[in-house]
């Protein structure tokens, strides 16, 4: 006799019976732990964005806060709340105390070298406030220790974790709707900072050429070299004509607080607007390709037009883990999951102080400045 096949209500015991199995599997699974974080610096303001943004989190652990001047330990400790036995002059005192596998930057741009090459024969991997580094050379210098050293580097931009530029990128990149490219505008800056308060730590570095890298330049123009960058996909341009300007001489009078870059590319041109001078914080893009251009005036918006008909929203879809916040990036970074690419890498932020050094010279000399073939990295 053939056995009769099982009923309706014994399949669903089964069903039901196999998701349990499957959702206590999951929960035996252990969660792996939380990457030991350290921060070097406190003279950045975007510091104090960090901070916060780490409270609750499982997958990464405040260890420890590295900072010489111990006149910023106590507005930070009250401010957040923090212990003050987080609080360490140097990197050698906190890892006498403590095991610290990444290190979050927030230095003045200068340093940003020192840090590197400090943390790369530790096996400590680094985040670092964008730009990657005042000039070409440091950004050389940091691409040789990170590889020497085995680390891995994450340049930070706001712009990164912008779902709308991702989802720009998508659109001009995987489904090619507008098109070959044609014309990239990247529009990035403020009222400056001094206008919106940035504090005397922040300010007194942040204005200084050396320090700094330059003003408005470096400041927001490193926002548009990078994104473009990305756009083109890695490509570098064969030239770079820039106009820099003093318009608040009496606030800012060793950097410039405009600037406007041009960069060429064989079939392409991008423009970058960096200015401490805007009516209003502007973080905003406009891509234009042989048949339709993409508008991105917010992190959560896009507006798109093919050839002469009438501009439309697109959807913009939330992005996911790990790829939703600085965060979330460095953790899976750390933890070997992903490697940096794209906006955060090396390899672009390479060419992104390329631009920069090159825009600088041209706009001291009202030259365009011609890139060699080989860049030599």
């Amino acid at each position: 006799m053939k056995t009769p096949p099982p009923s309706n209500l014994v399949k669903g015991i089964l069903a039901v019976t196999l998701l349990w199995m499957a959702i206590a599997c999951a929960w035996a699974q252990p969660s792996p732990p939380p990457i030991r974080l350290a921060i070097m610096g406190l003279v950045h303001d975007h510091v104090g964005g960090f901070l916060p943004s780490l409270v609750g989190r499982h997958d990464v652990e405040l260890v420890g806060i590295v900072e010489p001047d111990q006149s910023l330990w106590a507005g930070y400790a009250k401010r957040f709340n923090l212990d003050s036995s987080l609080f360490y002059t140097t990197l050698p005192a906190l890892l006498e105390k403590t095991k610290v596998q990444a290190v979050a930057t927030f230095t003045t741009t200068f340093d940003h070298r020192r840090v590197v090459e400090m943390c790369a024969p530790l096996g400590i991997d680094v985040m670092m406030e964008k730009p990657m580094a005042v000039n070409l050379d440091d950004a050389r210098a940091i691409a040789a220790a990170a590889k020497k050293g085995g680390i891995q580097v994450v340049v930070n931009y706001e712009t990164t974790w912008y779902p709308s530029n991702h989802q720009a990128y998508a659109l001009v990149n995987e489904e090619r709707s507008i098109g070959d490219l044609r014309k990239i505008v990247v529009h990035d800056g403020h009222k400056g900072p001094k206008a919106i308060g940035c504090s005397p730590a922040f300010l007194s570095w942040l204005t200084d050429p050396v320090l700094n890298g330059g003003g408005a330049e470096m400041d927001f123009g490193c926002y548009g070299a990078d994104l473009i960058t990305w756009l083109m996909r890695g490509e570098r341009p064969t030239s770079v004509f820039a106009v820099a300007q003093n318009f608040q001489p009496e606030v800012y009078p060793k950097v410039e607080d405009e600037s406007t870059i041009v960069l060429t590319y064989p079939r392409a041109q991008g423009i970058i607007q960096a200015s401490w001078n805007w009516p209003h914080g502007r973080k905003d893009m406009e891509i234009y390709g042989q048949s339709g251009s993409i508008m991105v005036p917010s992190k959560d918006l896009l507006r798109v037009r093919h050839w002469d008909e009438a501009e439309s929203d697109v959807p913009v879809s939330a992005l996911k883990d790990p790829f939703a916040d600085s965060i979330s990036y460095l953790a899976a970074v750390v933890r070997g999951d992903i490697r940096p690419s794209g906006l955060s890498s090396i390899a672009t932020n390479l060419v992104v102080n390329e631009i920069l050094d090159a825009a600088r010279d041209s706009a001291r000399t009202g030259k365009r400045i011609d890139l060699p073939a080989d860049p030599g990295y």
